[in-house]
């Protein structure tokens, strides 16, 4: 079983640094159980950059769906992913229907079209981000879990933002429009101009009001902190590194188009120990 846990821990530490290095320092009995679930996760999420088209996508996505289907009607599991996200679902009496819509929610990867608007993208990133730190807190404590809910879903928001812009060069590559038409259309920029230098000054505008939402959002989930019981905080701990991706998105500007805005794990682990003994993100 340890050996199965090496490769549950490895796939989030190469995919999801940032809730593996949170993981890292949540309860040692819990610990597992969310590596099993940001294993899941993570699985996932990397779907659309291991195939060239959608049609194969929906494949790996469907492989997962009918794995979750085999693990809540009992059926033994091969996949060392599948076989601790099965403890896990046990752990925080995980309903099957949450984990599928997790899961669906990433078909939206598998396709070039851009969100229509901002609206899209803070609901997509309610049902993915949010929905997953929901679903750690109910593997923390079930009942702590269900105060948790408001402070989840605008936490999820501002980190996924922060995450979305991270994205960003990664998703040029993979010709992934990322940005909703709405925010492109009001500063003036075509679908395939963002990129353009032509448009680099409605490209700093665009980030600028992204980071801005994302700050928003932030300041509202630190608001609703007062639901985030100590027992259920190691599922938000990963919330605290937004404030630096805004910081470090503010620093790069238009640069974040081809960089990112991600910065060290030594920084990452200063400010995750930090905020595990404040108990704030």
């Amino acid at each position: 079983m340890a050996a199965k846990m090496d490769e549950v821990n490895a796939v989030v530490r190469a995919h999801d640094r940032d809730r593996y290095l949170s993981a890292l320092l949540a309860p040692e009995a819990a610990r597992p159980h969310l590596m099993a679930l940001y294993a899941f996760n993570a699985e996932i999420c990397r779907i659309a950059g291991q195939v060239s088209e959608p049609q194969l996508a929906e494949i790996r996505l469907q492989y997962w769906l009918d794995t979750l289907d085999g693990i809540y009607f009992g059926d033994e599991q091969a996949h060392p992913v599948a076989i601790a996200l099965a403890t896990a679902i046990k752990v925080g009496d995980i309903p099957k229907f949450a984990l599928q819509r997790l899961t669906k929610a990433h078909q939206a990867d598998f396709y070039s079209d851009p969100p229509p608007s901002l609206f899209d993208v803070e609901s997509q990133l309610g049902e993915t981000e949010s929905s997953l730190i929901k679903l750690a807190a109910m593997i923390l404590d079930q009942d702590a879990a269900l105060e948790c809910d408001e402070a989840a879903g605008l936490a999820g928001v501002a980190y996924g933002l922060m995450r979305l812009l991270n994205r960003l060069p990664e998703s040029r590559a993979f010709k992934q429009n990322l940005i909703p038409l709405d925010m492109l259309a009001a500063r003036q920029i075509p679908l395939d101009g963002l990129y353009a230098p032509e448009h680099e000054a409605g490209a700093m505008v665009l980030l600028a009001d992204l980071r801005h939402l994302a700050q928003t959002r932030l300041t509202e989930a630190r608001q609703a902190a007062w639901t985030v019981k100590p027992e259920i905080f190691p599922a938000f701990l990963h919330i605290c590194l937004t404030q630096n991706y805004i910081a470090k998105c503010t620093a790069k500007g238009v640069a974040v188009l081809r960089q990112g805005c991600d910065f060290s794990q030594l920084g990452k682990q200063w400010q995750l120990w930090k905020a595990s003994r404040s108990h704030s993100y």
